[in-house]
């Protein structure tokens, strides 16, 4: 049971981080290696923030702000800067590595000893004895179902189907007399905010800040976003956000289970194995769809 719980629970950080991932992979069409700077990046400013007495939820807010500054400041090196996107993320990645260092103090501080989301003296008096044990999973469900009805709405908005459309036809957003490079650094900037946030959240869970702890993040995206997608598509009363964090529960739980046969330092590479093939399994079904069409 506690077996299942963790990945449901790693799922589902996981999945917040996985809905910046679709907002730049799918609908951006923007292959954003910052990712894997910006999740460490939320993470470093939790440490920072609750290592000197700040409230933890304060540090929610403080995480998704900061890195939508990250995401945006990679939009300005693309957009402005004229550089290539692969190229921009690369650029605010690498960027990213001192600047968590310069924000968090160490590549390592443990948060053992201080209050997190998870673990308060609000919570302690919220919640009965029985339900203590599943405290931590409930407050990860509320947060994760919290930021997909927040950026389900945010879609619905004028602003996210401007969004939409950049992705899909940049000439039909310039034609509403709209800058489609101002819509790309503010659909960057979302990104990565919820990507920080899900740093944020990991931290607090795990109660340790790693400098390390973003590397492979934007696999992890990429693959939970294409088993999501891929998996749910003819099931269309599930919601793409929806599907891509069932996507990241699955993902997690096909790791897990693989890391229960192997050695933890063989994790990279299973975490690749999976990852070429929930690749070669997406590309498989868009032929077979163009075929039948």
């Amino acid at each position: 049971m506690d077996f299942i719980i963790t990945i449901i629970e790693q799922g589902l950080i996981y999945g917040i981080l996985a809905l910046g991932v679709y907002i730049t992979y799918k609908i951006l069409d923007f292959p954003d290696l910052t990712t894997d700077g910006s999740f460490p990046l939320g993470a470093a400013v939790t440490a920072a923030l609750i290592a000197k007495g700040v409230n933890p939820y304060v540090t929610l807010p403080a995480a998704f702000a900061a890195g939508a500054l990250a995401g945006a400041c990679t939009g300005l090196i693309h957009v402005k800067g004229k550089v290539r996107d692969l190229l921009s993320g690369i650029i605010m990645m690498t960027a990213l590595w001192t600047i968590n260092l310069r924000i968090a103090g160490s590549s390592n501080v443990p948060l053992f000893s201080k209050e997190t989301i998870f673990k308060n003296s609000f919570l302690e008096n919220l919640f009965p004895e029985a339900v203590k044990p599943y405290a931590t999973l409930i407050v990860i469900v509320i947060l994760a179902l919290i930021t997909k009805l927040v950026l389900d709405f945010y879609m619905k908005s004028k602003s996210g189907f401007l969004l939409r459309a950049v992705g899909d036809n940049e000439k039909l957003v310039t034609s509403l007399a709209k800058d489609q490079g101002n819509v790309k650094i503010l659909g960057l900037a979302i990104a990565n905010g919820l990507i920080a946030l899900a740093g944020c959240i990991f931290c607090q869970e795990e109660r340790v800040f790693e400098i390390s702890m973003g590397t492979g993040a934007v696999v992890i995206g990429l693959a939970s976003v294409i088993i999501g997608t891929s998996l749910f598509r003819k099931l269309t009363f599930i919601r793409a956000t929806a599907a891509v964090i069932l996507g990241s529960v699955l993902y997690k739980a096909c790791t897990a289970v693989a890391m229960r046969n192997f050695e933890p330092q063989d994790m990279k590479l299973i975490t690749a194995a999976l990852f070429l093939i929930v690749l070669l399994i997406s590309m498989e079904r868009k032929k077979k769809v163009k075929i039948d069409a």
